[in-house]
This record gives structure tokens, sequence and C-alpha cells, in this order.
């Protein structure tokens, strides 16, 4: 049985809140309206993936960061130390639990007081106090390519592997953040040779297990979903162990692992 997800969230309020988040943060923040959501992330200055997160305006002044993994204290202590002279306080807010709520809008926020819901069209993401949870979204929005990045894959991705410029998680023409150069080169020279894919497992595995040919890393799992029919993945795989499939099945990982080959999304 599968353990539901907590709400691990980040608030940073203040009057300078927007533009601290348009120069820290790679999705267009300064376009985003009160009441609404966009995905969006944390860049190294190395281009890699710290933080992917769903960021909410839930207030003019006041954003929430709804992590797609990892744990929000560290990430507002992280944070924290670009403030500077800002006017703003970050701060981890106390973990709640993560429902699947009814259809809303894409993008809309609906604001309870005592629970917060992120519209996802077919369904919504409820972030509430009460206790329990349950994991229905994860199969929804890995259907739909969404990154869910457990701990091995924080700070080890470049964009273009999860797809996010598909998800307008990153932007090419705004002003600087951090990583933006890297993200620019992989965009106007290409050749990037990992991509995220959905597929469905033969066995039992891990989220962020490393997936290896022949003691060579060729890709990564991402959220793994079991179901009573299936063990469906996300997963960042290399171009050239992709090249080795036979009917869209992949069969050389060690451990005896197998992989049914689902949607690619374009890097």
């Amino acid at each position: 049985m599968l353990t539901p997800y907590r709400a691990e969230t980040v608030l940073i309020e203040g009057p300078d809140a927007m533009a601290f988040a348009n120069a820290q943060f790679s999705s267009k923040v300064a376009a985003l309206a009160t009441g609404q959501w966009q995905f969006s992330a944390w860049l190294d200055p190395q281009g890699r993936v710290r933080e992917l997160f769903q960021l909410a305006r839930i207030a003019d002044d006041r954003l929430l960061l709804l992590l797609r993994g990892g744990g929000a204290a560290p990430v507002a202590e992280a944070l924290r130390r670009f403030v500077f002279r800002s006017k703003l306080a970050v701060a981890a807010a106390a973990p709640r639990t993560l429902t699947t709520g009814p259809a809303l809008p894409m993008h809309a926020i609906l604001d309870e007081g005592d629970a917060l819901s992120l519209g996802c069209g077919s369904h919504s993401m409820r972030i509430a106090a009460a206790t329990g949870g349950d994991h229905h979204w994860r199969l929804l929005q890995l259907h739909e390519g969404w990154p869910w990045l457990p701990e091995p894959a924080l700070n080890d991705l470049l964009p273009p592997a999860l797809s996010l410029q598909r998800l307008q998680a990153v932007a090419i023409d705004k002003g600087c953040y951090p990583g933006q150069e890297i993200v620019a080169r992989l965009h106007y020279r290409g050749g990037y040779r990992q991509r995220l894919y959905s597929v469905e497992l033969s066995q039992a595995a891990a989220g962020g297990e490393a997936l290896r040919m022949h003691g060579t890393v060729a890709g990564r799992l991402l959220d793994v979903v079991v179901t009573d029919a299936r063990i469906e993945a996300l997963a960042v795989l290399r171009d050239d162990a992709v090249a080795q499939a036979t009917n869209g099945r992949l069969n050389a990982f060690d451990d005896n692992l197998s992989i049914h080959l689902g949607t690619a999304w374009p890097a």
C-alpha cells in the first residue's frame, strides 16, 4: 500500500516577495496572477534542479511553494541566504496532507481558509491539516508527465531531463536567474541526451533508484505508482539506452528488471 505524500510547503511573503521569486526561480514569476499557480524550479548555478514545485500566488505579496519532492525546512533555510535587504520573510510551513480534490481549472487556486486546492484540470491537489490523505492524484499526474523528485534526483538532473520547458517551469526569455545561462545554452544548442518517459516496470522498484545496464547508470526512476494491475513510473532515460529497446521494451537492465516504454516527453 502506498504511503500518501505529505504537503511540504514554503511561504514567501512581503512587499518584495514577487521580485525575489522572479530573480531566484526559473519560471516567469512576474506574470503570475493572484489566485493562480504555475510550475517552477530553483536551479543551482550549474543548471541542475535543486527543487521543483508548484508556485501559487495566494495573495498579492504572498507566495506558496508546494514542493514536488524534498523537505520544506532545508529549502526555506537555503532561500533565506539570498534575501539580503529584501523586504520579505521565508518560512517552512508545518507539513500537511495531500488529498485528491474535485476538478478545478488548470492553474486555479481555491482558498478555503483551512485548506488550499490547486487546480489540475481533471482534479485538484488539496492541501489540508487533516490526517490521512491519498495518492490518487499521483497516477493522474504521472500520465501527464508531471515529475515528482525523490531525494536522489534532487540536485542531479538538468531541466531538459524533466521536460520542464514543456511545463513552462523554465523560461528562456526572462531576466537572469541561477542556472539561466545553462538553460539557454541547452535550448539553443540542443543535443541533450536524456529525456522523460512514462514506463511500466516488470517488478517492484523504488523511486529515485538508478537504472543500470552492465553496471553503468542508464537512467533514474522518479515517482513509482503500484496499482492492482501494474507498476507504473516516470523515468529519466539516456537516449543510447532507449535505442536498445525492442518493440518498446528494454530488457538489458541489471537486477533482471525490464521496462515497457510509454509516452516520451520532449527534452
